[in-house]
């Protein structure tokens, strides 16, 4: 665990994934490519997938130094014992599509006036056109004690491969006192995740019969308990019923360990902090852009990718395009997203190739799957103007038992065979499913 958590450390204060790289598989020292794609999380695999059927194999390439990759939805329920982190987890030259190039080396500088990338062996690499899907970058550091923190017990983080098993064994193993869960004041990957593992641990606690020894206790930097009015009033009825204490407006700024103490500060009220002992701790850690894209002419001034938001091309350069939780797309960061921009993407490339007007256009549609306990969900989905952009001819406002079983067992069946592949995305993957469903 110890040589993991420097692992950690390092991923965090470089802001560089850390990777075993196979020399055979280096960049030579000059390679060119029509499409480039820099990331293999969801995004890029994807839409080299895409890109391979529309392009040919032989003229696409993915920058991608990690050689496992994880479908990091399913870290909820990881967390809170329902699955294992093998289920999340593949080998990644099993989800490269066959034939593209696969730079397993990491991105360090973006010259979109030059056309060209640069990976850390000096490598540089020139393109005629270029998807960033990079994600975004997790800052346990910014949090005072961390990530040294998670060498102890009773904390932590669903976020992370690293953290995620800590989470179902400080879950496991307590006993009575304050079972407190954080969420950050900055933009996060699924935001509802932060509170579904509160709703499992409270469910957990109940069936161990702890439940009455415990205080479950959602510290929130945000002003609402979730974005969406419509889902919110359930999740409060949720939260009434099952005597959860929420605090809005409380960022935590520091973990001590050794006391088993978290400070928050409150967000409303300058200067004023509050120090909270814990039995178990979960952390969100706060989250910004891709430091190489931070870095980049690409960034927008808060340093995510720049892009139009309907088309998904830059705004500036023109052959550059992006998807995921990179961009500064003024929708939730979540999987949901990247299926439904990567058919509007996909559509906008083909036009521009034949020197046509894009005609797709991306409404923000995403979706958050909010698992309430170890058999329901609340299956939010939404667009740009947080309006339902709903599925299933029901009120999906209500917790369900069919949503659970498609999170839990039917979403990753078709992330791993469907997505990844470049094969099901749209206006809303879910009502792709539907469609599936009743063929």
């Amino acid at each position: 665990m110890a040589s993991s958590l420097r692992r950690l450390r390092l991923y965090h204060s470089t802001g560089v994934a850390i990777s075993h790289l196979h020399t055979s598989s280096r960049a030579s020292a000059k390679q060119h490519y029509k499409m480039l794609v820099l990331g293999g999380g969801s995004g890029g695999i994807c839409m080299s997938a895409r890109m391979k059927r529309m392009l040919g194999a032989d003229n696409v390439a993915v920058v991608e130094p990690s050689e496992v990759h994880y479908y990091q939805p399913i870290w909820t329920l990881v967390g809170a014992g329902a699955k294992t982190t093998a289920s999340s987890a593949r080998p990644t030259a099993s989800v490269m599509p066959s034939g593209v190039k696969w730079v397993k080396s990491k991105v360090q500088e973006i010259h979109p006036d030059k056309n060209t990338v640069l990976v850390d062996d000096g490598t540089e690499i020139s393109y005629e056109y270029l998807i960033v899907a990079l994600g975004l970058q997790l800052h346990y550091e910014k949090i005072k004690g961390l990530p040294e923190a998670f060498e102890h017990p009773k904390i932590g983080s669903n976020y992370s491969i690293e953290t995620v098993e800590k989470t179902w064994k400080a879950l496991q193993n307590f006993k009575e006192g304050n079972a407190v869960f954080t969420f950050p004041n900055t933009p996060v990957k699924c935001a509802g995740a932060p509170q579904k593992i509160m709703y499992l641990s409270d469910a957990y606690l109940r069936k161990t019969g702890k439940r009455a020894k415990a205080n479950v206790i959602y510290n929130t930097s945000l002003p609402v308990l979730f974005g969406i009015k419509k889902y919110a009033d359930t999740l409060w009825d949720i939260v009434k019923s099952r005597d959860l204490q929420v605090n809005l407006r409380q960022n935590l700024i520091e973990v001590r360990p050794d006391k088993r103490e978290a400070v928050f500060e409150n967000l409303d009220k300058p200067g004023e902090t509050k120090v909270c002992e814990y039995e178990m701790l979960h952390v969100t850690p706060p989250m910004g852009p891709s430091l190489v894209v931070k870095g980049s002419p690409l960034a927008d001034e808060n340093g995510w990718l720049d892009l139009n938001k309907e088309t998904l091309q830059h705004n500036k350069y023109p052959n550059v395009f992006g998807i995921g939780d990179c961009t500064n797309l003024p929708t939730a960061k979540t999987g949901a997203a990247v299926a439904a921009q990567s058919a509007i993407l996909n559509r906008t490339i083909g036009k521009l190739l034949k020197n046509q007007k894009p005609d797709k256009k991306y409404d923000g549609y995403t979706s958050c799957p909010l698992v309430t306990s170890y058999n329901t969900v609340v299956l939010a989905e939404f667009d740009y103007n947080g309006q339902p952009l709903e599925t299933f001819p029901i009120n999906q406002a209500k917790e369900r038992r069919l949503m659970y079983y498609m999170k839990a067992d039917v979403m990753p069946h078709l992330y791993w065979h469907g997505l990844l592949r470049g094969l099901w995305g749209g206006p809303g993957p879910y009502r792709k499913l539907l469609h599936l469903g009743m063929k």
